[in-house]
């Protein structure tokens, strides 16, 4: 009979779990979707490319909001059983207070194995997937982002001026200024254009015009009847370095063992200055354990206050602890210092605060061996 009871309490959380975070996951996701319109609107990309990067971000997504949503669903469960007064199911059968708030820091465990195969695997690799998949995508959108008269800086470094421009993809007087380095340019200006697509690709084939170089306080003009400008060669101004969320978490503890080592970091994984690295690694590795302390404060809400009048202040004031401790998780990575001691602190914080917070529900519940 034990064994069902607490089949269900886990069914219960779990099943809430997944329908909660699903649905924000899927809000935020939306919301978040909107934003990336930018990669078709703006960047000319296709809109294959953008479901498909808009898509790589959802472990991301989900990752973030998994703490509060576990807290969330065992706050909410616990407190359905009280109001319904399921939870006398299990003081009935013998079933101590502990015993229930063991188990659900038992499942708590599980929940912390997820968060960290999506913190530590999944996401930084579904970024990194989403970078490079942008980086190698084409710019099918190209000829839509062309407008009369105006400055067009679709590519890194190319800036294209059109007089005219019609749907046929013909243009009447072009300039376009290439940027080959801080002191030179290549200017290529003609009076006739057309925008043409080859190998899946686009170019602008260039009539009657002349290219300039420029290197300091040198030109060279060469003029020409008919040549086609390759864009291939540009890359769309959305794709940026590999950022630190992206880089592999087994070459972020290199940088780590090195810089305490006192060894000279490896540019090649470690992209970043070591503040950032040791922000990236507490996200990864210290904030899935606030779950366990997250666990026991949602637990909680089966120890009541003697009299009844306070139960509603004290349900608000595990709910306002919860969300305290959620707050901590999140900025616990600022107070990183790179200091030997005082790091060792920080990310040892939540079992130090699991410790103390299970002791004080021991002490509580009146505890007895047998029923740990």
């Amino acid at each position: 009979m034990n064994k069902l009871l607490y089949r269900k309490l886990s069914l219960d959380i779990i099943y809430f779990f997944l329908a909660a975070s699903l649905s924000i996951a899927l809000i935020i996701w939306v919301i978040q979707a909107v934003n990336f319109l930018d990669i078709v609107s703006e960047d000319g990309h296709s809109l294959r490319v953008y479901f498909t990067y808009s898509i790589l971000s959802l472990p991301k997504i989900f990752s973030r909001i998994l703490i509060f949503i576990f807290f969330i669903s065992c706050f909410y469960i616990i407190n359905k059983y009280e109001n319904n007064n399921e939870i006398l199911v299990f003081w009935t059968n013998g079933i101590k207070k502990i015993s229930v708030i063991n188990f659900i820091f038992k499942l708590s465990i599980f929940f912390i194995i997820f968060q960290l195969f999506l913190s530590l695997y999944l996401v930084p690799l579904s970024q990194n997937l989403g970078r490079i998949y942008l980086k190698n995508s084409n710019v099918d959108f190209f000829p839509s982002l062309l407008t009369e008269k105006k400055f067009i800086n679709v590519f890194k470094n190319l800036t294209i001026f059109l007089n005219s421009y019609d749907q046929e993809g013909n243009i009447e007087k072009i300039y376009i200024n290439e940027k080959l380095s801080n002191n030179s340019s290549k200017i290529t200006v003609a009076e006739r254009g057309k925008i043409q697509k080859k190998n899946n690709q686009f170019i602008i084939k260039l009539f009657d015009g002349s290219i300039i170089n420029s290197k300091e306080n040198n030109f060279y003009n060469m003029n020409f009847k008919e040549t086609e400008y390759n864009l291939t060669n540009f890359s769309p101004k959305t794709v940026t370095h590999q950022k630190v969320q992206q880089v592999k978490s087994i070459n972020l503890f290199y940088c780590i063992h090195d810089f305490y080592k006192k060894q000279k970091m490896d540019n090649r994984i470690c992209p970043r200055k070591i503040e950032s690295i040791s922000e990236e690694i507490y996200k990864r590795t210290v904030i899935p354990f606030y779950i366990l302390i997250l666990s026991l404060i949602s637990s909680s809400l089966l120890i009541k206050p003697k009299s009844n009048k306070y139960l509603k202040y004290y349900k608000f004031f595990v709910f306002f602890i919860g969300f305290i401790f959620i707050l901590i998780s999140q900025i616990g990575s600022k107070f990183l210092t790179q200091n030997l001691i005082n790091d060792f602190f920080v990310l040892s914080a939540p079992i130090i605060f699991v410790a103390i917070f299970y002791l004080s529900i021991l002490l509580k519940t009146k505890f007895k061996l047998k029923h740990l």
